[in-house]
Protein backbone atom coordinates (compact mmCIF):
# COMPACT_ATOMS: atom_id res chain seq x y z
CA UNK A 1 0.00 0.00 0.00
CA UNK A 2 1.11 3.77 -0.21
CA UNK A 3 2.97 5.29 2.39
CA UNK A 4 1.03 8.23 3.52
CA UNK A 5 3.98 10.63 4.46
CA UNK A 6 7.26 11.13 3.46
CA UNK A 7 7.33 8.88 -0.02
CA UNK A 8 7.20 7.75 -3.08
CA UNK A 9 7.85 4.82 -2.43
CA UNK A 10 5.55 1.47 -2.45
CA UNK A 11 5.42 -0.58 1.10
CA UNK A 12 6.88 -3.40 -1.38
CA UNK A 13 9.69 -5.96 -0.70
CA UNK A 14 10.97 -5.55 -3.99
CA UNK A 15 10.68 -1.27 -3.97
CA UNK A 16 14.37 -1.21 -3.51
CA UNK A 17 16.21 -2.33 -6.91
CA UNK A 18 18.87 -3.74 -4.68
CA UNK A 19 16.64 -5.77 -2.83
CA UNK A 20 14.78 -7.03 -5.64
CA UNK A 21 17.49 -8.69 -6.93
CA UNK A 22 19.12 -10.42 -3.52
CA UNK A 23 15.46 -11.76 -3.86
CA UNK A 24 15.74 -13.20 -7.17
CA UNK A 25 19.35 -14.15 -6.41
CA UNK A 26 18.65 -15.79 -3.88
CA UNK A 27 16.02 -18.02 -5.27
CA UNK A 28 16.34 -22.06 -4.76
CA UNK A 29 18.92 -22.91 -7.15
CA UNK A 30 18.01 -26.82 -6.98
CA UNK A 31 14.59 -26.76 -6.50
CA UNK A 32 13.08 -25.61 -9.70
CA UNK A 33 9.49 -26.41 -8.43
CA UNK A 34 9.72 -23.70 -5.51
CA UNK A 35 11.83 -21.31 -7.27
CA UNK A 36 8.71 -21.26 -9.88
CA UNK A 37 6.36 -20.90 -7.10
CA UNK A 38 7.84 -18.22 -5.46
CA UNK A 39 8.08 -16.43 -8.89
CA UNK A 40 4.24 -16.79 -9.74
CA UNK A 41 3.81 -15.54 -6.29
CA UNK A 42 6.21 -12.36 -7.09
CA UNK A 43 4.12 -12.22 -10.23
CA UNK A 44 0.57 -11.16 -8.50
CA UNK A 45 2.14 -9.49 -5.87
CA UNK A 46 4.17 -6.83 -7.52
CA UNK A 47 1.06 -6.68 -10.74
CA UNK A 48 -1.48 -6.03 -7.62
CA UNK A 49 0.23 -3.81 -5.13
CA UNK A 50 -0.04 -0.31 -5.13
CA UNK A 51 2.26 2.72 -5.62
CA UNK A 52 4.68 1.61 -8.16
CA UNK A 53 5.06 3.75 -10.95
CA UNK A 54 4.45 2.10 -14.38
CA UNK A 55 7.94 2.40 -15.52
CA UNK A 56 9.40 0.15 -12.23
CA UNK A 57 6.04 -2.16 -12.14
CA UNK A 58 7.22 -3.20 -15.52
CA UNK A 59 10.90 -3.49 -15.13
CA UNK A 60 10.32 -5.57 -12.15
CA UNK A 61 7.96 -7.95 -14.27
CA UNK A 62 10.27 -8.29 -16.70
CA UNK A 63 13.20 -8.93 -14.17
CA UNK A 64 11.27 -11.88 -12.47
CA UNK A 65 9.94 -13.71 -16.12
CA UNK A 66 13.84 -13.45 -16.98
CA UNK A 67 14.74 -15.10 -13.66
CA UNK A 68 11.75 -17.94 -14.30
CA UNK A 69 13.59 -18.84 -17.76
CA UNK A 70 15.90 -21.30 -16.95
CA UNK A 71 13.88 -23.30 -14.18
CA UNK A 72 10.69 -22.99 -16.40
CA UNK A 73 12.76 -24.85 -19.49
CA UNK A 74 14.18 -27.33 -17.05
CA UNK A 75 10.64 -28.75 -15.92
CA UNK A 76 9.43 -28.85 -19.79
CA UNK A 77 12.71 -30.72 -20.13
CA UNK A 78 12.08 -33.18 -17.46
CA UNK A 79 7.95 -33.30 -18.97
CA UNK A 80 9.22 -34.39 -22.06
CA UNK A 81 12.24 -36.58 -21.16
CA UNK A 82 9.84 -38.69 -18.84
CA UNK A 83 9.02 -41.89 -20.69
CA UNK A 84 6.51 -43.28 -18.66
CA UNK A 85 6.24 -40.82 -15.26
CA UNK A 86 3.71 -41.49 -12.71
CA UNK A 87 0.22 -39.15 -12.74
CA UNK A 88 1.15 -37.51 -9.63
CA UNK A 89 4.74 -37.01 -11.66
CA UNK A 90 3.67 -35.87 -14.42
CA UNK A 91 0.58 -33.84 -13.07
CA UNK A 92 2.90 -31.92 -10.49
CA UNK A 93 5.52 -30.91 -13.57
CA UNK A 94 2.71 -30.09 -15.75
CA UNK A 95 0.98 -27.81 -13.07
CA UNK A 96 4.50 -25.88 -12.26
CA UNK A 97 5.22 -24.88 -15.95
CA UNK A 98 1.25 -24.03 -17.04
CA UNK A 99 0.92 -22.21 -13.17
CA UNK A 100 3.98 -19.86 -14.22
CA UNK A 101 3.04 -19.40 -17.56
CA UNK A 102 -0.77 -18.81 -16.21
CA UNK A 103 0.51 -15.71 -13.51
CA UNK A 104 3.19 -14.40 -16.13
CA UNK A 105 0.64 -14.30 -18.63
CA UNK A 106 -1.57 -12.48 -15.87
CA UNK A 107 0.85 -10.22 -14.86
CA UNK A 108 2.23 -8.84 -18.32
CA UNK A 109 -1.72 -8.36 -19.61
CA UNK A 110 -2.49 -6.27 -16.20
CA UNK A 111 0.60 -4.19 -16.75
CA UNK A 112 -0.29 -4.01 -20.62
CA UNK A 113 -3.56 -2.97 -19.81
CA UNK A 114 -2.24 0.39 -17.94
CA UNK A 115 -1.10 1.72 -21.66
CA UNK A 116 -4.88 0.58 -22.90
CA UNK A 117 -6.46 2.55 -20.12
CA UNK A 118 -3.80 5.85 -19.85
CA UNK A 119 -2.66 5.29 -16.12
CA UNK A 120 -0.80 8.08 -14.78
CA UNK A 121 2.75 8.26 -15.34
CA UNK A 122 2.24 5.69 -18.49
CA UNK A 123 4.08 7.85 -20.85
CA UNK A 124 7.46 7.64 -18.96
CA UNK A 125 7.07 3.64 -20.04
CA UNK A 126 5.94 3.58 -23.27
CA UNK A 127 9.71 2.85 -24.74
CA UNK A 128 8.62 -0.54 -22.62
CA UNK A 129 5.77 -1.20 -24.48
CA UNK A 130 6.79 -3.20 -28.04
CA UNK A 131 9.03 -5.90 -25.33
CA UNK A 132 6.29 -5.55 -22.44
CA UNK A 133 3.45 -7.11 -25.81
CA UNK A 134 6.21 -9.57 -26.90
CA UNK A 135 6.42 -11.10 -23.86
CA UNK A 136 2.63 -10.80 -22.80
CA UNK A 137 1.82 -12.63 -26.56
CA UNK A 138 4.46 -15.29 -25.67
CA UNK A 139 3.76 -15.94 -22.30
CA UNK A 140 -0.16 -16.48 -23.79
CA UNK A 141 0.73 -18.73 -25.87
CA UNK A 142 3.23 -20.47 -23.61
CA UNK A 143 -0.02 -21.13 -21.64
CA UNK A 144 -2.06 -22.11 -24.65
CA UNK A 145 0.61 -24.72 -25.59
CA UNK A 146 0.28 -26.53 -22.06
CA UNK A 147 -3.28 -27.06 -22.50
CA UNK A 148 -2.59 -28.74 -25.80
CA UNK A 149 0.09 -30.84 -23.98
CA UNK A 150 -3.06 -32.69 -21.65
CA UNK A 151 -5.66 -31.96 -24.88
CA UNK A 152 -7.62 -29.79 -23.08
CA UNK A 153 -10.01 -28.07 -22.69
CA UNK A 154 -8.84 -24.88 -24.03
CA UNK A 155 -9.52 -21.58 -21.70
CA UNK A 156 -11.01 -19.57 -24.48
CA UNK A 157 -10.73 -16.38 -22.27
CA UNK A 158 -7.24 -16.94 -22.54
CA UNK A 159 -7.43 -16.68 -26.57
CA UNK A 160 -9.69 -13.37 -26.05
CA UNK A 161 -6.47 -11.46 -24.30
CA UNK A 162 -4.00 -13.20 -26.63
CA UNK A 163 -6.33 -11.44 -29.23
CA UNK A 164 -7.04 -8.13 -27.59
CA UNK A 165 -3.24 -7.76 -27.01
CA UNK A 166 -2.43 -8.21 -30.38
CA UNK A 167 -4.86 -5.49 -31.45
CA UNK A 168 -3.57 -3.24 -29.19
CA UNK A 169 0.25 -3.45 -30.47
CA UNK A 170 -1.84 -3.09 -34.21
CA UNK A 171 -3.64 0.08 -32.81
CA UNK A 172 -0.27 1.33 -31.36
CA UNK A 173 1.38 0.97 -34.41
CA UNK A 174 4.34 -1.21 -32.62
CA UNK A 175 2.99 -4.44 -33.97
CA UNK A 176 6.22 -4.84 -36.28
CA UNK A 177 8.65 -3.69 -33.75
CA UNK A 178 11.94 -5.95 -33.28
CA UNK A 179 12.86 -6.54 -30.10
CA UNK A 180 15.15 -8.75 -28.00
CA UNK A 181 12.56 -10.87 -26.05
CA UNK A 182 15.17 -12.22 -23.44
CA UNK A 183 18.82 -10.99 -22.38
CA UNK A 184 21.79 -13.18 -23.24
CA UNK A 185 19.00 -15.85 -25.08
CA UNK A 186 19.43 -15.67 -28.90
CA UNK A 187 16.59 -14.36 -31.41
CA UNK A 188 14.76 -11.37 -31.63
CA UNK A 189 10.92 -10.91 -32.51
CA UNK A 190 7.90 -8.65 -32.90
CA UNK A 191 4.16 -8.63 -31.57
CA UNK A 192 3.19 -9.94 -35.02
CA UNK A 193 5.24 -12.57 -34.76
CA UNK A 194 4.78 -13.53 -31.66
CA UNK A 195 0.79 -13.47 -32.96
CA UNK A 196 1.37 -15.48 -35.59
CA UNK A 197 3.39 -18.04 -33.93
CA UNK A 198 0.50 -18.46 -31.43
CA UNK A 199 -2.26 -18.93 -34.62
CA UNK A 200 -0.11 -21.21 -36.70
CA UNK A 201 0.29 -23.41 -33.76
CA UNK A 202 -3.26 -23.71 -32.92
CA UNK A 203 -4.32 -24.29 -36.68
CA UNK A 204 -1.73 -26.62 -37.41
CA UNK A 205 -4.06 -29.18 -35.34
CA UNK A 206 -1.81 -29.94 -31.79
CA UNK A 207 -4.64 -32.18 -30.75
CA UNK A 208 -3.00 -35.33 -33.19
CA UNK A 209 0.42 -34.75 -31.44
CA UNK A 210 2.05 -36.67 -28.90
CA UNK A 211 3.18 -34.01 -26.42
CA UNK A 212 7.15 -34.61 -27.33
CA UNK A 213 5.79 -33.99 -31.23
CA UNK A 214 4.10 -31.09 -30.03
CA UNK A 215 7.00 -29.35 -28.37
CA UNK A 216 8.64 -30.20 -31.87
CA UNK A 217 5.65 -28.47 -33.69
CA UNK A 218 6.10 -25.46 -31.86
CA UNK A 219 10.10 -24.99 -32.39
CA UNK A 220 9.90 -25.45 -35.91
CA UNK A 221 6.93 -23.36 -36.02
CA UNK A 222 8.98 -20.70 -34.48
CA UNK A 223 11.44 -20.94 -37.11
CA UNK A 224 8.83 -20.54 -40.29
CA UNK A 225 6.82 -17.74 -38.54
CA UNK A 226 8.52 -14.82 -40.63
CA UNK A 227 7.64 -16.75 -43.89
CA UNK A 228 3.93 -16.95 -42.39
CA UNK A 229 0.95 -14.11 -43.75
CA UNK A 230 -1.06 -12.05 -41.91
CA UNK A 231 -3.79 -10.07 -43.49
CA UNK A 232 -7.20 -7.92 -43.03
CA UNK A 233 -8.78 -9.87 -45.73
CA UNK A 234 -8.92 -13.39 -47.63
CA UNK A 235 -5.78 -13.98 -49.70
CA UNK A 236 -5.05 -16.87 -51.77
CA UNK A 237 -2.10 -17.32 -48.81
CA UNK A 238 -4.39 -17.25 -46.18
CA UNK A 239 -5.97 -20.66 -45.19
CA UNK A 240 -7.71 -19.48 -41.79
CA UNK A 241 -8.91 -16.72 -40.05
CA UNK A 242 -9.49 -14.97 -36.34
CA UNK A 243 -11.59 -11.95 -34.68
CA UNK A 244 -9.20 -10.04 -33.17
CA UNK A 245 -11.86 -8.93 -30.69
CA UNK A 246 -13.34 -12.12 -29.68
CA UNK A 247 -12.61 -14.78 -27.07
CA UNK A 248 -12.20 -17.72 -30.40
CA UNK A 249 -9.24 -19.87 -31.48
CA UNK A 250 -8.64 -19.23 -35.12
CA UNK A 251 -11.12 -21.15 -37.71
CA UNK A 252 -10.39 -22.72 -40.83
CA UNK A 253 -11.50 -20.34 -43.82
CA UNK A 254 -14.10 -22.81 -45.15
CA UNK A 255 -16.38 -20.08 -46.01
CA UNK A 256 -15.14 -16.12 -46.03
CA UNK A 257 -16.05 -14.78 -42.79
CA UNK A 258 -17.97 -11.48 -42.66
CA UNK A 259 -16.33 -8.41 -43.31
CA UNK A 260 -14.94 -6.59 -40.38
CA UNK A 261 -12.47 -4.25 -38.63
CA UNK A 262 -11.25 -7.07 -36.33
CA UNK A 263 -10.88 -9.26 -38.98
CA UNK A 264 -7.40 -11.32 -39.57
CA UNK A 265 -6.56 -13.69 -41.92
CA UNK A 266 -3.24 -16.16 -41.82
CA UNK A 267 -1.75 -18.86 -43.54
CA UNK A 268 1.80 -20.57 -43.53
CA UNK A 269 1.53 -21.36 -47.73
CA UNK A 270 5.15 -19.35 -48.11
CA UNK A 271 6.37 -21.42 -45.95
CA UNK A 272 5.52 -24.72 -47.18
CA UNK A 273 7.72 -24.88 -50.02
CA UNK A 274 10.51 -24.14 -47.73
CA UNK A 275 9.29 -26.98 -45.08
CA UNK A 276 8.99 -29.31 -48.17
CA UNK A 277 12.09 -28.33 -48.87
CA UNK A 278 13.39 -29.42 -45.43
CA UNK A 279 11.76 -32.09 -45.35
CA UNK A 280 13.41 -33.63 -49.12
CA UNK A 281 17.01 -32.72 -47.67
CA UNK A 282 16.82 -35.12 -44.26
CA UNK A 283 15.12 -37.97 -46.13
CA UNK A 284 17.51 -37.81 -48.62
CA UNK A 285 20.56 -37.18 -46.12
CA UNK A 286 19.44 -39.18 -43.33
CA UNK A 287 20.58 -36.05 -41.10
CA UNK A 288 18.54 -33.87 -39.09
CA UNK A 289 20.48 -30.40 -39.79
CA UNK A 290 22.20 -28.72 -37.02
CA UNK A 291 20.85 -25.29 -37.63
CA UNK A 292 17.03 -26.24 -36.69
CA UNK A 293 16.13 -25.22 -33.43
CA UNK A 294 14.52 -27.93 -31.80
CA UNK A 295 16.14 -27.83 -28.46
CA UNK A 296 17.85 -31.18 -28.69
CA UNK A 297 18.86 -34.36 -31.21
CA UNK A 298 16.10 -36.28 -31.97
CA UNK A 299 16.10 -38.86 -34.52
CA UNK A 300 14.96 -37.94 -38.74
CA UNK A 301 12.14 -40.04 -38.48
CA UNK A 302 10.35 -38.26 -35.55
CA UNK A 303 11.49 -34.91 -37.19
CA UNK A 304 10.06 -36.15 -40.61
CA UNK A 305 6.86 -37.20 -38.92
CA UNK A 306 6.29 -33.92 -37.25
CA UNK A 307 7.37 -31.83 -40.87
CA UNK A 308 4.40 -34.08 -42.55
CA UNK A 309 1.71 -33.17 -39.83
CA UNK A 310 2.47 -29.45 -40.69
CA UNK A 311 2.64 -29.87 -43.83
CA UNK A 312 -1.02 -31.24 -44.25
CA UNK A 313 -2.57 -28.55 -42.34
CA UNK A 314 -0.07 -25.50 -43.61
CA UNK A 315 -1.76 -26.47 -46.80
CA UNK A 316 -4.56 -23.96 -48.10
CA UNK A 317 -6.49 -26.96 -48.99
CA UNK A 318 -7.60 -28.93 -45.24
CA UNK A 319 -6.67 -32.19 -45.30
CA UNK A 320 -8.74 -34.74 -47.36
CA UNK A 321 -10.16 -37.27 -45.96
CA UNK A 322 -9.58 -41.34 -46.96
CA UNK A 323 -12.84 -42.08 -46.40
CA UNK A 324 -16.24 -40.31 -46.46
CA UNK A 325 -17.57 -39.91 -42.80
CA UNK A 326 -21.37 -41.26 -41.62
CA UNK A 327 -23.02 -39.52 -38.54
CA UNK A 328 -24.01 -42.24 -35.91
CA UNK A 329 -25.30 -42.54 -32.56
CA UNK A 330 -24.37 -45.91 -30.98
CA UNK A 331 -22.65 -47.86 -27.80
CA UNK A 332 -19.06 -48.61 -27.99
CA UNK A 333 -17.73 -51.07 -25.66
CA UNK A 334 -13.39 -49.97 -24.93
CA UNK A 335 -10.46 -51.62 -23.42
CA UNK A 336 -7.27 -49.69 -23.30
CA UNK A 337 -3.82 -50.88 -23.01
CA UNK A 338 -1.69 -53.90 -24.54
CA UNK A 339 -2.49 -56.33 -21.48
CA UNK A 340 -6.77 -55.11 -22.14
CA UNK A 341 -6.32 -56.15 -25.61
CA UNK A 342 -4.74 -59.45 -24.81
CA UNK A 343 -7.30 -60.06 -22.47
CA UNK A 344 -10.75 -59.15 -24.41
CA UNK A 345 -8.96 -61.53 -27.30
CA UNK A 346 -8.81 -64.72 -25.25
CA UNK A 347 -5.51 -64.54 -24.81
CA UNK A 348 -4.22 -67.80 -23.06
CA UNK A 349 -2.51 -65.92 -20.12
CA UNK A 350 -4.57 -65.98 -16.90
CA UNK A 351 -3.00 -63.04 -15.49
CA UNK A 352 -4.34 -61.06 -18.63
CA UNK A 353 -7.69 -60.43 -18.48
CA UNK A 354 -10.10 -57.30 -20.28
CA UNK A 355 -10.60 -55.78 -17.47
CA UNK A 356 -13.94 -53.40 -16.92
CA UNK A 357 -14.92 -52.06 -20.14
CA UNK A 358 -15.85 -48.40 -20.34
CA UNK A 359 -18.81 -47.01 -22.63
CA UNK A 360 -18.54 -44.45 -25.34
CA UNK A 361 -20.50 -42.90 -27.54
CA UNK A 362 -20.09 -43.41 -31.40
CA UNK A 363 -20.52 -39.72 -33.07
CA UNK A 364 -19.76 -40.96 -36.82
CA UNK A 365 -18.05 -44.02 -38.41
CA UNK A 366 -16.29 -44.61 -41.60
CA UNK A 367 -14.09 -46.69 -43.36
CA UNK A 368 -10.53 -45.63 -41.48
CA UNK A 369 -12.04 -45.14 -38.22
CA UNK A 370 -14.40 -43.66 -35.49
CA UNK A 371 -15.69 -40.24 -33.88
CA UNK A 372 -16.16 -40.78 -30.43
CA UNK A 373 -16.89 -38.67 -27.27
CA UNK A 374 -15.84 -39.79 -24.13
CA UNK A 375 -18.37 -39.10 -21.07
CA UNK A 376 -15.98 -39.59 -18.37
CA UNK A 377 -12.71 -39.47 -18.88
CA UNK A 378 -11.11 -42.15 -16.26
CA UNK A 379 -7.44 -42.29 -15.03
CA UNK A 380 -4.62 -40.65 -16.71
CA UNK A 381 -4.33 -43.09 -19.67
CA UNK A 382 -6.02 -41.51 -22.47
CA UNK A 383 -3.78 -40.05 -24.52
CA UNK A 384 -2.72 -39.68 -28.59
CA UNK A 385 -1.30 -43.31 -29.48
CA UNK A 386 -3.36 -45.29 -26.68
CA UNK A 387 -4.13 -48.86 -27.93
CA UNK A 388 -7.66 -49.49 -27.45
CA UNK A 389 -10.08 -52.87 -28.32
CA UNK A 390 -13.06 -51.92 -29.29
CA UNK A 391 -16.47 -53.68 -29.69
CA UNK A 392 -19.51 -51.96 -31.11
CA UNK A 393 -22.85 -52.46 -29.54
CA UNK A 394 -24.46 -55.29 -30.40
CA UNK A 395 -21.62 -57.36 -31.72
CA UNK A 396 -19.41 -59.85 -30.60
CA UNK A 397 -16.15 -59.23 -32.57
CA UNK A 398 -13.49 -56.66 -31.07
CA UNK A 399 -11.79 -54.18 -33.41
CA UNK A 400 -8.32 -52.93 -33.19
CA UNK A 401 -7.68 -49.18 -32.88
CA UNK A 402 -5.58 -46.61 -31.84
CA UNK A 403 -6.50 -43.03 -30.81
CA UNK A 404 -4.99 -40.18 -33.01
CA UNK A 405 -7.17 -36.95 -32.01
CA UNK A 406 -7.93 -36.56 -28.57
CA UNK A 407 -9.82 -33.05 -26.87
CA UNK A 408 -10.88 -32.30 -23.84
CA UNK A 409 -14.18 -30.33 -23.24
CA UNK A 410 -14.39 -30.07 -20.16
CA UNK A 411 -12.82 -32.01 -16.43
CA UNK A 412 -14.26 -35.10 -17.52
CA UNK A 413 -15.22 -35.33 -21.09
CA UNK A 414 -13.44 -35.51 -24.10
CA UNK A 415 -13.40 -36.35 -27.86
CA UNK A 416 -11.47 -38.64 -29.56
CA UNK A 417 -10.51 -39.55 -32.85
CA UNK A 418 -9.65 -43.26 -33.83
CA UNK A 419 -7.94 -45.32 -36.51
CA UNK A 420 -9.36 -48.75 -37.08
CA UNK A 421 -6.08 -50.96 -37.76
CA UNK A 422 -8.28 -54.25 -38.14
CA UNK A 423 -11.33 -55.13 -37.79
CA UNK A 424 -10.57 -58.73 -37.73
CA UNK A 425 -7.59 -59.39 -35.12
CA UNK A 426 -6.70 -62.69 -33.60
CA UNK A 427 -4.86 -63.46 -30.41
CA UNK A 428 -1.89 -65.73 -31.58
CA UNK A 429 1.53 -67.07 -29.54
CA UNK A 430 4.62 -66.58 -31.23
CA UNK A 431 8.43 -68.27 -31.21
CA UNK A 432 11.17 -65.70 -31.62
CA UNK A 433 13.89 -68.25 -31.53
CA UNK A 434 14.30 -67.12 -27.68
CA UNK A 435 10.98 -67.24 -26.01
CA UNK A 436 7.17 -67.47 -26.46
CA UNK A 437 5.19 -64.71 -26.88
CA UNK A 438 2.02 -63.25 -26.62
CA UNK A 439 0.96 -60.90 -29.58
CA UNK A 440 -2.03 -59.95 -31.83
CA UNK A 441 -2.09 -60.68 -35.24
CA UNK A 442 -4.33 -57.42 -37.14
CA UNK A 443 -4.93 -58.40 -40.95
CA UNK A 444 -6.78 -55.84 -43.36
CA UNK A 445 -8.63 -56.47 -46.47
CA UNK A 446 -6.50 -54.33 -48.60
CA UNK A 447 -3.12 -55.31 -47.43
CA UNK A 448 -0.88 -56.09 -50.10
CA UNK A 449 2.23 -58.99 -50.82
CA UNK A 450 1.14 -60.92 -47.61
CA UNK A 451 1.53 -58.26 -45.29
CA UNK A 452 0.22 -58.31 -42.01
CA UNK A 453 0.82 -56.25 -38.71
CA UNK A 454 1.70 -57.67 -35.67
CA UNK A 455 1.00 -56.16 -31.84
CA UNK A 456 3.92 -57.23 -29.56
CA UNK A 457 5.15 -55.94 -25.67
CA UNK A 458 7.81 -53.25 -26.28
CA UNK A 459 10.92 -55.14 -27.04
CA UNK A 460 10.04 -57.97 -28.64
CA UNK A 461 10.30 -56.81 -32.24
CA UNK A 462 13.86 -57.13 -33.71
CA UNK A 463 14.76 -55.65 -37.14
CA UNK A 464 15.94 -58.99 -38.82
CA UNK A 465 14.55 -61.67 -36.11
CA UNK A 466 11.68 -63.72 -37.53
CA UNK A 467 8.36 -65.18 -35.87
CA UNK A 468 6.96 -68.61 -36.14
CA UNK A 469 3.83 -69.78 -35.33
CA UNK A 470 1.60 -73.08 -35.56
CA UNK A 471 -1.98 -72.62 -36.05
CA UNK A 472 -3.63 -76.40 -36.54
CA UNK A 473 -2.13 -78.00 -39.56
CA UNK A 474 0.17 -74.62 -40.91
CA UNK A 475 2.69 -73.37 -39.99
CA UNK A 476 3.20 -69.27 -40.17
CA UNK A 477 6.62 -67.67 -40.56
CA UNK A 478 6.43 -63.80 -40.10
CA UNK A 479 9.60 -61.81 -41.96
CA UNK A 480 9.91 -58.37 -40.13
CA UNK A 481 9.46 -55.34 -42.55
CA UNK A 482 9.94 -52.69 -39.96
CA UNK A 483 8.15 -50.73 -36.95
CA UNK A 484 4.98 -49.25 -37.63
CA UNK A 485 3.50 -47.61 -34.75
CA UNK A 486 4.51 -48.04 -30.55
CA UNK A 487 3.33 -46.60 -27.07
CA UNK A 488 3.71 -46.63 -23.63
CA UNK A 489 2.92 -50.34 -23.74
CA UNK A 490 2.87 -51.97 -27.34
CA UNK A 491 4.47 -51.89 -30.48
CA UNK A 492 3.32 -52.52 -33.58
CA UNK A 493 5.99 -54.58 -36.32
CA UNK A 494 5.18 -54.94 -40.05
CA UNK A 495 5.83 -58.58 -41.05
CA UNK A 496 5.42 -60.57 -44.46
CA UNK A 497 3.73 -63.33 -43.39
CA UNK A 498 4.53 -67.01 -45.50
CA UNK A 499 2.52 -69.69 -44.68
CA UNK A 500 3.19 -73.56 -44.81
CA UNK A 501 1.16 -76.40 -44.89
CA UNK A 502 1.71 -79.13 -41.97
Amino acid sequence: MLKLFGGGKPDHPMADPREARRILDELPAQDPFKALEELSDWFESVSSAEGFKPEQRMQLLLQIDEAGQSRVRKLARDYLAAARPSKFQEMRLWAAIHGYWSQAGRAFAKAVDQFVSGAKGVDAAKSMLPLMLVRTLRCLSQQIKWMHMRYGPIDMAVWGIFNRVYGFAEFRGVATTTVTVYPGIAGDSTPQQEFLKGLVFSASSPDALLPLEVELAERMIGDFAAKCTLTTAPSPDTAYWVDIAQNMAPQRLVRVPQASPTLRCFGAARALAELRELSGRIESTGQVPANMNLGGSYEPELVLEVLGHLALYWATEPPERKHPRHAVKSRLSVVHGYPGLLGALGAPAAALDAGEAESWIVENVSAGGFGAVVPQVKGDWLKVGALLALQPEGGNNWVVGIVRRLAKSGSAQARVGIQTLSKQPAAWSFDTGLATESGVLLRTADAEGGEVSIVLRPGVFVPGQKLESEQGERFHMFLPQGLADKGDDYEIGRYREMIREG
